[in-house]
């Protein structure tokens, strides 16, 4: 879990992440990929039914958790 943790901290970097990084981290807090439709992929948590939307530009912009 500490890369996990890496990458949660890399994501609030003003330079931003890769989608690929992203997709780990959701990975670990156990979502999946549900479908992408044009430059957006969608991730679906299965035990809650939460939806994530991410677009796919690399390098992602920061994010504010």
């Amino acid at each position: 879990m500490s890369n996990v943790k890496k990458l949660i901290e890399k994501i609030q970097q003003p330079n931003g992440i890769r989608p690929e990084e992203v997709e780990k981290v959701l990975g670990a807090y156990r979502y999946i990929p549900a479908r992408q439709k044009g430059s957006h992929k969608h991730y679906l948590n299965k035990d809650t039914g939460d939806l994530i939307t991410i677009k796919q530009e690399n390098p992602l912009k920061k994010l504010m958790l």
